[in-house]
């Protein structure tokens, strides 16, 4: 996520990083260099112009003069306004209404509107433990009912039915009705998008504003259309009362420049930020982490976050007690710590969100996440007998298990490989599991800072 802005920035602030002064002259050429990174990055030049101005003013003051560290100083000023341009805070959803609460969801057509429904619906339910409603006011494509119908399926969402007959209006107040009968604690209303932006698409869409209240009106923006993506959402937040953005297809975005333009040109704050494919691939937008990510500090509070909510605690723990008692860490365990990665999003997620990493570009372009899927797919191809003694797997066995799989014998190799060198390691540390490794680092970073 926004890869190539971090490169540049990390670059231009590395070199003041080690220098016990800094000069009006090195400042100037640090922050020329932060000016072009933001540019090319997309970033809407109002708002480039606006944070070099409040940097510069920072950086001659005497706050990094008076510093022990000027560099590091310059450094967290940086950060301090990369925060301040995005937004000081998330802010959450307000759902404090008499319920059903309506979220009305905008956007122009492939934003990814329809999914993010689904994917804010499950946030809610799993997160905040809502009873969640969905419903399709898109009369134009009978596609899009259909496709909110599945995902709402696919995420235990109540699904209420619209037809292409009715007008937007009267299908919200008829499933407002039904959405109280049954208890329904947050509705989510999934509008018609547009290629573009047009006068009968904000005059239907103001119109069903008035006529519904919303107390949450929700615009969502493809993260990789730049600057484009906060000017659009000028345009609607000057026909509609926006309350928040959401900003999807942030994995694929190396620039950056949406993020940090939105709060800038409409004043409204970036709620949410989708972040991958799936439907639990949808995060709160925490300015504070994003800003480190961007100044590639990493986001450790967020991959936190991911271990307690995506990992199987349980398991870790049975892993530690047995690796305690002295037992062998086998092709299951290794198998069960494969999972447990692909769950928090992979290896490059993880990698996109621990500092320090060091990690040269193009070795994170070599990452690929679908190896983890292959190589538990080598595992699933082995008897329980041959996981719990890998010694067992010799030359028929290891056809047989690439034959299974569809893979070569140099995959198989490889797995094996990658578990004798896990073992070594389980061996030094008796509680080295995925989430205990990961909470340890963290903490060796807080200690580090402090």
């Amino acid at each position: 996520m926004f890869d190539n802005l971090t490169d540049r920035l990390s670059g231009a602030l590395k070199k003041l990083k080690g220098q016990g002064r800094l000069t009006e002259a090195n400042i100037q050429e640090t922050l020329r260099e932060v000016r072009l990174a933001l540019l090319e990055a997309d970033v809407a030049l109002p708002v480039v112009t606006e944070f070099i101005k409040q940097v510069t003013g920072r950086a001659l003051g005497k706050e990094v003069s008076a510093s022990l560290s000027p560099g590091q100083a310059l450094i967290k000023i940086v950060q301090t306004e990369l925060v301040n341009v995005m937004g000081a805070a998330n802010e959450e959803l307000n759902l404090r209404t008499q319920p059903p609460a309506v979220i009305l969801m905008a956007g122009l057509q492939g934003a990814g509107k329809t999914t993010t429904v689904a994917k804010l619906g499950r946030h809610l339910k799993e997160k905040k433990k809502k009873k969640v409603g969905v419903v399709s006011v898109d009369v134009y494509r009978p596609a899009a009912i259909k496709q909110l119908q599945t995902l709402a399926d696919d995420n235990g969402l109540k699904f209420f039915e619209s037809d292409i007959s009715e007008k937007p209006a009267d299908i919200v107040h008829r499933v407002l009705d039904a959405a109280k009968r049954q208890f329904i604690d947050v509705l989510i209303v999934d509008t018609a998008g547009r290629l573009h932006v047009d006068d009968e698409m904000m005059s239907e869409i103001k119109e069903l504003h008035a006529a519904i209240k919303p107390i949450e009106t929700l615009f969502v923006v493809d993260s990789m259309t730049g600057q484009d993506a906060a000017n659009t959402a000028k345009a609607f937040h000057d026909a509609l009362p926006l309350t928040g953005v959401i900003l999807t297809k942030a994995d694929g975005d190396a620039r950056g420049g949406a993020a940090l333009s939105i709060r800038h040109i409409t004043g409204k704050p970036i709620k949410f930020i989708g972040v991958g494919e799936k439907s639990d691939a949808l995060e709160p937008f925490h300015p504070d982490r994003v800003a480190s990510r961007i100044l590639g500090m990493g986001d450790m509070l967020s991959l936190i976050e991911d271990i307690e909510q995506k990992t199987d605690k349980k398991k870790a723990e049975q892993l530690a007690k047995k690796l305690q008692k002295g037992k062998s860490f086998d092709l299951e365990d290794l198998r069960e710590q494969l999972v447990q990665m692909q769950n928090l999003g992979g290896i490059s997620a993880m990698m996109d969100k621990m500092p320090g990493m060091g990690i040269p570009k193009e070795v994170k372009e070599k990452v690929n996440d679908k190896d983890l899927a292959r190589q538990i797919a080598v595992i699933n191809s082995m008897t329980k007998q041959e996981r719990r003694f890998p010694e067992l797997i010799k030359g028929s066995r290891k056809e047989r298990i690439a034959k299974g799989c569809g893979q070569n014998v140099e995959a198989v190799n490889r797995i094996l490989k990658q578990h004798q060198m896990m073992e070594k390691m389980m061996r030094k540390f008796s509680k080295a599991n995925l989430p205990n490794m990961i909470r340890g680092m963290s903490g060796q970073m807080r200690g580090i800072r402090h």
